[in-house]
């Protein structure tokens, strides 16, 4: 693909990353592979596959596109989008089978909220080794015959992901608007996109001034479906946006109370709507509409036999294991975003949820069920019984 089309296709999907975006499934050949070529896994998300495919460029590898339903890997898999069911399948009908003599597919690492390793192995034969977080870092994955460092295995948000961000948000809130408003107020829709745009700018690149506030375990403070997290920082932003906008009706000599209050209210709904769940936005937050954030993820020594699934698949690095002892132990637990991978990787049943009460939450149930828009743990992924 030349550079000019790639680049059509990240700003197009971007605008409409919010939604589902499916391409064709089965094997692409990356290259010109072999027969002890490296296999790969990811989803049918469109923006996704193309991103995998320009980290390949210029290597041997076999690449099978699962079935996603068009989500990318990690809200897929967490959601029973991207299933057991969905993998063995890829590897059983692709031909990828006839094509290599190993038995070994490298699947995202993000995968692991909703792919069973072992299970995968028991039904087709093929071993799971779970690869990088970003797509970029597959070459040198690969390199180093399949070992990752730490910073491979950890999710961010820097500058780039949250203006990507930024835009998935602000296009479909701005193009909304612009049509609720199309019929009554035609001068406004200029302005209204550029308010709607802005905002979503200012809030993403902004986000780590404020992370902290939204590192809130508690209960909901806000409104309807609005959580204003430990301090209401949306409202502290629009009353700064308020300061804001009397300070230029009044520069402007165009001071007007029924300008600052019409304004007013447009940009409370616009950063209402940017933030509904602004820390569910993000890769190292979980979901403030998401009752999981109130659970902690409880390691019970007892059980854990060191097998280190759990610090190959933590998406937050939370975990270390002991090599001497054959323990591991979570020295950076409060980083967790309780995505459930260790649960459902553990051979041993060593980890699983536990409310604030204290009840426990079986590692079956986290494998059985999977998370609803609405994050509750109600979804069967298709297969399961």
């Amino acid at each position: 693909m030349n550079r000019f089309k790639y680049v059509l296709i990240n700003i197009f999907e971007t605008l409409l990353r919010v939604f589902p975006f499916p391409c064709r499934r089965g094997l692409i050949k990356i290259g010109n592979p072999g027969r002890h070529s490296p296999v790969l896994i990811t989803g049918n998300f469109h923006l996704t596959v193309q991103r995998v495919k320009k980290s390949l460029h210029g290597l041997d590898v076999y690449l099978l596109v699962a079935n996603s339903r068009g989500i990318n890997v990690w809200c897929a898999a967490a959601g029973g989008h991207l299933t057991n069911r969905d993998v063995i399948s890829v590897l059983k009908t692709s031909g990828i089978e006839k094509l290599v003599d190993h038995r070994r597919v490298i699947l995202p690492q993000l995968a692991a909220t909703g792919i069973e390793g072992r299970v995968i192995a028991r039904k087709t034969g093929w071993k799971v080794v779970w690869g990088p977080v970003y797509a970029r870092d597959i070459p040198e994955f690969l390199q180093a015959r399949f070992q990752k460092t730490p910073a491979m295995s950890q999710v961010k948000f820097p500058l780039l992901q949250r203006m990507e961000m930024a835009v998935a948000w602000a296009f479909p809130i701005s193009l909304v608007a612009d049509l609720i408003v199309l019929p009554f107020r035609k001068g406004t829709i200029l302005p209204l996109t550029l308010l709607v745009w802005l905002l979503a700018f200012f809030i993403f690149i902004t986000f780590p001034l404020y992370e902290k506030w939204l590192r809130f375990q508690g209960k909901r403070v806000g409104f309807i479906f609005f959580d204003f997290g430990r301090g209401g920082f949306q409202l502290i932003m629009w009353g700064l946006f308020i300061l804001g906008l009397i300070g230029y009706a009044l520069f402007s000599q165009q001071y007007a109370w029924n300008f600052v209050v019409r304004w007013g209210f447009i940009s409370l709904v616009i950063i209402l709507t940017l933030s509904l769940d602004l820390a569910g936005s993000t890769p190292v937050l979980k979901s403030g509409l998401h009752a999981e954030r109130l659970l902690n993820v409880v390691l019970d020594e007892a059980r854990c036999r060191g097998a280190a699934f759990c610090e190959r698949v933590c998406p937050r690095n939370c975990f270390e294991v002991d090599k001497t002892r054959h323990k591991a132990t979570r020295p950076r637990e409060n980083d967790c975003v309780r995505c459930g991978a260790c649960i459902v990787q553990c051979p041993f049943d060593a980890l699983f949820f536990a409310d604030p009460e204290g009840k426990f939450i079986p590692p079956e149930v986290t494998r059985k069920f999977k998370i609803n828009l609405m994050g509750k743990r109600l979804v069967k992924p298709a297969g399961a019984r």
